[in-house]
């Protein structure tokens, strides 16, 4: 076998990349407690403050605060002035990690990889032999959608989301049935059903738990144009005005069973609202989108692997508008029109019609 002659240029290149990955994961963990923590909400308010004084405001233990804090800093996250020993986090960075920034709030985020995590061993054994992850091996799952939900629905649902669809709108103020399939914690029905309580909503799902929490908050609001029923999304029947996904196909083990259900319980003239992840069928035209290695690997840590457990098709997140729209005609639908959504870079939304 021919010695081959390595580019040290493009070797040294590359390492300054691995690390950087490296680097990466080490700081998407720290955001990640920074959440769940409410550190940067609390930092997002200070003025420069010792360790002592931030750990004290948020009732934490000041050597893990320190810690943490000395990890942003040299990640370039969080300030520090030697002199005085202090520490703060500049606003344009607060504007992107606290609570306040709403669908902006990258910590957030940072949850999933630290969720996935857990899972590395019984993804490797699938890599191994097959199969896939049940879906009870991510206990957080159900409360980290809820709160997804929360921040980007809660901006953009019903100002931004469902007008994509005029007629959608119009239709929900008179009056009609409506069904969001895959609900989870149900805040996107609930928060529908308070926008217009003229129609009636159902929200289907097969996990108890995340049904729980949206009758708990349903009754909250006193909703009672809502109802939750347990039921798998390839079962759900009806005639309805409005049936709603958001970020649900693709998770599916039989999202073609899905749909065809779902066509069949449109009504004639109803409207299937669909949002699914922005991305292509085609590798080579991810490589520039800039969360197309988050996309790949929440496929492989959890949305692919959890359908293989099933012994479904696994279409994983990054499944693409070509094979999405493949699957919508399969099940009958003759128009589809697709639309962005302004500061949602994660997802597209479809507007489906069968006529």
């Amino acid at each position: 076998m021919a010695e081959i002659e390595l580019d040290m240029v493009k070797v040294e290149a590359f390492g300054e990349r691995v690390l950087g990955f490296m680097n990466g994961a080490g700081t998407a963990l720290f955001l990640s407690i920074g959440h769940r923590t409410g550190l940067f909400d609390a930092l997002s308010g200070m003025a420069p403050s010792t360790s002592d004084q931030i750990a004290t405001t948020t009732s934490l233990n000041e050597r893990y605060v320190r810690e943490w804090l000395n990890g942003l800093v040299v990640a370039g996250v969080v300030e520090y002035d030697p002199a005085s020993a202090t520490y703060q986090l500049p606003p344009e960075h607060a504007a992107l990690l606290s609570r306040a920034a709403g669908p902006d709030n990258f910590a957030f985020f940072a949850q999933y990889l630290a969720l996935v995590g857990e899972v590395e061993g019984d993804v490797v054994d699938a890599f191994l032999n097959g199969g896939g992850v049940p879906y009870e091996r991510y206990p957080r799952f159900q409360g980290l959608q809820r709160e997804e939900t929360a921040r980007v629905y809660d901006a953009s649902l019903v100002d931004a989301i469902l007008p994509l669809a005029p007629e959608v709108v119009d239709r929900l103020k008179t009056g009609t049935e409506a069904a969001d399939v895959g609900t989870g914690g149900g805040h996107a029905v609930n928060l529908m059903a308070r926008a217009f309580p003229n129609s009636r909503f159902t929200g289907f799902d097969i996990s108890e738990e995340g049904l729980a929490m949206g009758r708990h908050e349903a009754e909250e609001w006193n909703l009672e144009n809502v109802t939750f029923v347990r039921r798998d999304a390839g079962e759900i029947e009806g005639s309805f005005g409005l049936i709603t996904t958001f970020d649900v196909i693709h998770d599916l083990a039989q999202p073609a069973a899905a749909l065809d259900a779902i066509a069949r319980s449109l009504a004639p003239d109803g409207i299937y609202l669909m949002g699914e992840i922005a991305a292509s069928s085609k590798v080579e035209e991810n490589v520039d989108n800039p969360v197309g290695p988050l996309l790949y690997a929440f496929s492989v840590f959890y949305c692919m692997t959890t359908a293989l457990s099933q012994g479904g098709v696994g279409v994983g997140t990054v499944w693409g508008d070509e094979l999405c729209r493949r699957y919508l005609a399969d099940a009958g639908f003759t128009a589809v029109d697709a639309h962005a959504v302004e500061g949602d870079m994660f997802n597209v939304y479809y507007v489906c019609t069968k006529a």
